[in-house]
């Protein structure tokens, strides 16, 4: 029987929550140890699991996996998420580096001061509409899926960075006709349409909870 996956982060999305969709969109289930205590992470630290003394850590076929883009890299091959060539994956590749720098400025958004982040939201919002949904709606342009003709791991991020978006600003996609119908499409697949059921292991928008145990665990000094 083959081992169950193991994920070890906080009680939020975070650099998790691209790993937490991507194995969801896979069918594949997994254990969740949430770190809520400083000695949960240096007993992580003396183990000598986490290579570069930093979480989203891992725990898959006998590895001890870090570093989010390693680990989304190992997901989509393992479960064929990856397109079928070269070519393709370097494509995939590309989507995926994109939706993750757009995603890293959401990530952001509850670490900033308050007076940050009415700027901070304006930025998310002009460069999501000027620089990241235009590609985006153009490669779905008479294409089901951005890369090939099935699923990658790059629908999966797509699918997850418009809904966050969409959080933030209800009507951001209005001008973006293909992108909304691709979320209609992605919500007929059963394992996203399971994630995204209540009781899920999608976790919620992050919020001072979540900001202040990141800060307590990694001994980071509270701006």
């Amino acid at each position: 029987m083959t081992e169950k996956v193991v994920l070890y982060y906080f009680n939020g999305r975070g650099k998790m929550e691209s790993i937490r969709w991507l194995l969801a969109a896979a069918g594949v289930q997994f254990d969740e140890v949430l770190l809520t205590t400083r000695e949960q992470y240096e007993k992580l630290l003396n183990d000598g699991v986490l290579m570069y003394q930093q979480v989203p850590l891992v725990q898959i076929d006998g590895l001890n996996l870090v570093q989010t883009k390693a680990i989304l890299n190992y997901i989509a091959e393992k479960y064929s998420l990856y397109g079928k060539d070269l070519k393709e994956r370097v494509m995939i590749e590309m989507y995926s580096e994109g939706l993750a720098d757009c995603m890293e400025m959401i990530m952001m958004l509850p670490f900033k001061k308050p007076q940050e982040k009415e700027a901070h939201l304006n930025t998310i919002q002009g460069k999501a509409t000027s620089r990241y949904f235009p590609v985006y709606e153009k490669a779905l342009s008479g294409s089901q899926y951005l890369v090939g003709d099935k699923l990658s791991r790059a629908d999966v991020h797509l699918m997850e960075a418009t809904l966050m978006l969409e959080e933030l600003f209800p009507t951001i996609l209005s001008t973006f006709p293909n992108l909304k119908a691709f979320q209609e499409r992605m919500r007929g697949l059963p394992t996203i349409s399971k994630f995204l059921q209540p009781g899920s292991q999608r976790k919620p928008q992050p919020d001072d909870i979540y900001v202040k145990t990141v800060f307590e665990v990694l001994k980071i000094q509270i701006p």
